[in-house]
């Protein structure tokens, strides 16, 4: 499946869980995404989840898929089928799926089973995200709206795809490049630090200077 800008992100919160459904049947949960928690260095940023930034796919109904490894050969569950279920609280994005009797399914189950399966992930096309910088003065990507395309538990930890996230720090780059120098030097004597967009021009500065 070839979605333009796709991008996707692994999610560690402990191991995904099996659970009985009501019939009997197998079920996987965890959390396929962490709100408000930094990620791991993404190639000279890093990222966060707005506890909003799946609303607009959840209040929409969007089809998504769950499949082992984001792979089209083994998928477990569908929200059209209401064999996914998506929900999101305090920590993050939820995710429930019955297991098929499937190759896919039978894995998935023994792998969870024997606590194999250790990490969750989500792929997603950015609607809307926002570029500051954190309290070290590194840049700091916050997804604010995402279309949310499958969740996944996934056996490695290893999706960043990050080529999307780059071009829109690029752009990020552009846009404080293309502001008035003087008025963006100047500084706020009423505000204790410099407004983000400032030390967000200033840390792309000093990081295309290590190149």
């Amino acid at each position: 499946m070839s979605i333009p800008n796709l991008e996707t992100r692994c999610a560690d919160l402990g191991p995904v869980e099996l659970r009985e459904s009501p019939s009997g049947g197998r079920v996987l949960a965890g959390y396929a995404a962490v709100f408000n928690r930094y990620s791991q260095n993404l190639g000279g940023f890093v990222e966060q989840v707005d506890p909003a930034a799946f609303n607009k796919s959840l209040a929409d109904a969007v089809p998504v898929m769950c499949r082992l490894n984001h792979a089209d050969a083994a998928l477990l569950g569908a929200t059209w089928a209401g064999t996914l279920r998506l929900s999101v609280d305090g920590t993050g994005l939820l995710y429930e799926v019955d297991l098929p009797g499937t190759s896919a399914g039978n894995d998935v189950h023994t792998l969870a089973q024997r606590g194999d399966l250790k990490w969750s992930s989500f792929a997603f096309v950015t609607i809307e995200d926002e570029w500051s910088v954190t309290d070290q003065g590194f840049p700091l990507r916050t997804l604010r709206a995402v279309k949310l395309i499958d969740v996944a538990p996934v056996n490695s930890p290893a999706y960043l795809d990050t080529t999307v996230a780059a071009r829109s720090l690029e752009r990020a780059r552009a846009t404080q490049d293309s502001s008035p120098q003087g008025e963006a030097a100047r500084p706020d004597p009423a505000a204790a630090a410099p407004h983000p967009s400032v030390a967000l021009r200033r840390r792309l500065l000093e990081l295309d200077a290590l190149r």
